[in-house]
């Protein structure tokens, strides 16, 4: 026999393993995972008793929907290949699915716990949806039947809010880039008013979980975690649960369903302002009631205890004791009329004439005195009835608060501020208005 090399024999191991071993499917555990920085993926396969080294080159990693733990049981698709220097041989992967669960499904609850543990879920961060939107943006495909169904139950629900449409893919290859593309464009988008949209919409019909898988990408639950606009997230039907759902401030269980909660009802509306309108109109008919009586019943007080009627009774005295007084005096000159035509009668009786001028002299002097000192005494009280009726108007609250007058009282009844003392608690009143004071200090003008 004729020795080969080392390296001959490995080349022939290479070419003997290679050719027959083109196609492995192998199941394992993984151990020893290294991403390395070049994008490529190292690790080791291993069951209870023996181990093989794998690798899978960055133009396959690309392709994986979730990352390698320690522990995991994989299937590995791929081929053998052997290291000549070393005379290592190690399994070049071309594709890694789970053991018992669907790469999908592995990917998502991969991401979701990921997700969860960074905050993206946490109910504090989530924003509330606006009553009453002005704008809202709606992410999804201009040809989707999802997009219809939206207008529609706009159309019936609240036809007020402007509804702009940010067309995107939402499936198929690129479709996650895209749809975060258009969230980041809608959040930030912002019209002639300086305002932007009031809430964004995400979402599609249903689908296969391959067609829906765009919104549980990474790269779209960054942009809805990082918009600072509200976003609902509705994607395929009730029972289709995505990452885009937990990230977004509300998930809705449809398309339609995401407009029925975004957009409030008009009929429930107007419902509401009807009802809010007859108990208005009760509590204000209840309150004015109420003040009428209130009213009704200070003019009963007023009306006791009034000022104003007090100097009216004043006033009606002094008009009378005028009058009485004018009917005396006027029956006194009257009488000394009299006296004084019985007088001339006895002097004519007497005949003498020199007395009878002299009498008549003084008789005129008498009465023109006594004229006078009647008028005098009329002026004086003319002058005293003009003087109460200018206390009557001074008195009267109506015309005193236009001056800026109030009235003082203490316990009810009307007070001197030279009675008050420190201390005490009074009332300080007009027509309009009372207010309850106390005494601080007291100053001697």
């Amino acid at each position: 026999m004729t020795p080969i090399s080392v390296t001959q024999l490995n080349n022939q191991i290479k070419s003997i393993v290679e050719s027959h071993f083109e196609i492995v499917l192998v199941e394992g555990e993984i151990s020893k995972v290294v991403y390395h920085s070049s994008g490529h993926l190292y690790f080791t396969l291993k069951d209870e008793n023996s181990s093989i080294n794998c690798a899978m080159w960055k133009s396959n990693l690309t392709r994986m929907k979730f990352r390698l733990k320690e522990g995991e049981k994989v299937y590995v698709y791929g081929a053998l290949s052997v290291y000549v220097p070393r005379g290592e041989y190690k399994i070049i992967a071309q594709s890694i699915e789970p053991s018992g669960v669907g790469a999908l499904q592995k990917a998502f609850e991969q991401l979701k716990e990921e997700l969860s543990k960074l905050g993206y879920f946490d109910e504090a961060r989530k924003k509330s949806i606006p009553r009453f939107p002005r704008r809202i943006a709606i992410v999804t495909s201009a040809t989707g039947a999802a997009l219809q169904d939206m207008l529609r139950v706009a159309g019936k629900r609240w036809q007020l809010t402007e509804i702009y449409l940010f067309n995107a893919l939402v499936q198929g290859d690129g479709a996650a880039e895209d749809i975060a593309m258009k969230i980041k464009l809608a959040d930030e988008f912002v019209f002639e008013d300086g305002s932007g949209f009031d809430l964004i919409i995400i979402g599609r019909g249903g689908g296969s979980k391959e067609d829906l898988w765009p919104f549980n990408e990474r790269v779209v639950a960054d942009a809805v975690y990082n918009a600072s606009t509200p976003i609902i997230s509705a994607v395929g039907h009730e029972i289709d649960y995505l990452i885009s759902d937990f990230v977004a401030d509300v998930r809705a269980a449809t398309p339609s369903n995401a407009m029925e909660i975004a957009l409030p009802d008009k009929n429930e509306i107007l419902l509401m302002l009807d009802e809010m309108k007859n108990a208005f109109v009760y509590k204000i008919s209840h309150l004015i009631q109420k003040k009428e009586r209130e009213l009704i019943h200070i003019r009963e007080l007023l009306n006791a205890s009034s000022p104003v009627k007090k100097l009216d009774m004043k006033l009606q005295e002094c008009e009378l004791l005028l009058k009485r007084f004018n009917h005396s005096y006027i029956n006194q000159i009257q009488k000394k009329e009299k006296e004084l035509n019985e007088l001339k009668n006895i002097l004519f009786s007497l005949s003498p004439v020199i007395k009878i001028n002299s009498f008549e002299k003084e008789i005129e002097l008498l009465k023109s005195t006594f004229k006078n000192k009647t008028a005098q005494i009329i002026s004086s009280k003319e002058k005293e009835l003009i003087n109460l009726k200018s206390a009557y108007e001074t008195l009267n609250p109506k015309k005193r608060e236009k001056k800026g007058f109030a009235e003082i009282t203490k316990n009810g009844k009307r007070i001197d501020l030279k009675e008050l003392k420190i201390g005490d608690i009074f009332d300080v009143s007009n027509a309009d208005v009372l207010i309850k004071s106390k005494a601080l200090e007291k100053i001697e003008n």
